[in-house]
């Protein structure tokens, strides 16, 4: 099945003498990368060296520091293992259009590889790039365990209208990846300069801010491993108690393409197969996660272009939000209340200092700190940029497909249905305090993220 991840996009049948070059975005790891594989595999059918390419972008709109540290660090183990597999590995600074051109006319490529990503800005640079260059360009799906365009080719009501497509291949694509070989046509290229790269980053360090994740692939791959020994028999029951540290801890390593969902599903998996029927449940109830609900987020942000606006949302969910509009609010904080976790509610407050400082929210409660969010502005437009600002500049694993349509499940009702009609929300399915009391400890939760005054 490795062909279907696979994608062309443009019509050029060859390129210059020199390496297949493989642009490195969404998938930040050389192991169970079909994308490097799929280049490589290219380059040992026409005898070429190999060269990854990175573009760090250096004046980051919405990032913070910390988060940039715990990419390049990662960079940093890519360009070892590379390096130690005869794979030139180069990292220059601007966009991908300024850079790819420059790097592809320096080392005269043969062929150039893409990461798929369903997001707006990536799907442009793609088109870009491929109507551009006059040399082959592909895009291979190495992040979904179903490939997108394999999965559905219309955007999914929901996650009942996903899952038997995915459900109908997903064996077929349950399948180790090949591994990268010692390449054969070794390309040299000089060590990076990640001081010099973290220099040139312009981007904010708050104090507050501590992300307690190791970077890189390896660590990615012992996490997985410590959640299986130590979480993952009670991840069907714990996994929404925010209280508890029942989830995966993940995401941030799944975003930054640390760690393949393949990888992951595949390992799971495999641990349980002769567990009892209770740990067999959690696992599957975590590869629901990782694929249907995680490639439901992909499929809405790739087949709905305003996946970050009310025009994104169905019709009844509009219908319902503007009717509702002026409807009296009983409180209305800015951006800055709440980014500094300074409204009247505990229970929010809480979940956004757990944010705040670890650069990770609970995914429960990251639906009722979206939900208070539209409670708690003056338009539901508004409320969704909000939600968008604060996700991307302090989850780790902000500016992704999950991310995004989960605020706009929480705010304009994506993948859901109409609820009973109630002030402000309409018929978007409403969620208070109460009904956290009911799900969980919210006494504890509230204790462990209380604190003093965060300065931001």
């Amino acid at each position: 099945m490795k062909e279907t991840r696979v994608r062309k996009l443009n019509s050029h049948a060859s390129g210059g003498t020199g390496p297949v070059v493989y642009l490195m975005s969404r998938d930040q790891r050389v192991q169970d990368n079909a994308a490097l594989t799929a280049a490589q595999e290219y380059a040992l059918e026409r005898k070429r060296p190999l060269l990854v390419f990175f573009s760090l972008f250096t004046q980051p709109v919405g990032r913070l520091m910390q988060q940039y540290e715990f990419m390049l660090t990662g960079l940093k183990e890519v360009e070892e293992q590379l390096h130690a597999n005869g794979i030139g590995f180069l990292l220059r600074t601007g966009t991908p259009e300024q850079t790819v051109p420059a790097v592809l006319h320096e080392y005269d490529a043969c062929a150039l590889f893409l990461d798929f990503s369903p997001l707006r800005n990536a799907t442009t640079t793609r088109v870009t790039l491929a109507q551009t260059l006059q040399i082959p360009v592909f895009e291979v799906d190495a992040t979904h365990v179903v490939p997108l365009w394999v999965a559905s080719d219309r955007e999914e009501f929901a996650a009942r209208t996903l899952r038997p497509k995915i459900h109908r291949v997903l064996e077929r694509y349950l399948v180790a990846p090949e591994p990268v070989v010692r390449h054969p046509f070794p390309l040299e290229t000089q060590p990076v300069d990640w001081s010099a790269a973290h220099d040139a980053l312009r981007a904010p360090r708050p104090a507050f801010y501590a992300p307690p994740f190791e970077p890189g692939e390896a660590a990615a791959s012992r996490l997985l491993r410590e959640f299986i020994k130590d979480r993952l028999e009670r991840y069907g029951e714990d996994r929404n108690k925010p209280h508890l540290n029942g989830t995966s801890g993940l995401s941030p390593y799944l975003h930054f393409g640390q760690l393949s969902a393949l990888r992951a599903v595949l390992t799971v998996r495999e641990a349980v197969r002769s567990a009892p029927k209770a740990v067999r449940d959690s696992a599957e109830a975590f590869i629901e996660e990782l694929v249907v609900r995680r490639e439901l987020a992909a499929n809405y942000c790739y087949y709905q272009k305003n996946y970050t606006s009310l025009d994104g949302a169905k019709p009844w969910a509009r219908q319902t939000l503007y009717k509702h509009t002026s409807d009296p609010r009983e409180f209305i904080y800015s951006l800055d209340e709440f980014e500094q976790a300074a409204t009247h509610e505990p229970a929010w407050n809480a979940a956004q200092r757990e944010l705040l400082t670890t650069g990770k929210m609970h995914g429960y409660m990251r639906m009722y700190w979206a939900k208070k969010i539209l409670e708690w502005t003056a338009t539901p437009q508004e409320a969704i940029e909000i939600a968008v600002y604060l996700n991307d500049r302090y989850h780790l694993d902000g500016f992704e497909a999950n991310g995004y349509a989960g605020i706009m499940w929480a705010i304009a009702g994506v993948h859901d249905r109409p609820w009973f009609e109630r002030p402000v929300y309409g018929s978007i399915r409403y969620m208070n305090a109460n009904g956290l009391r009911r799900k969980f400890d919210l006494d504890a939760y509230i204790r462990a993220w209380s604190g003093g005054q965060l300065r931001i």
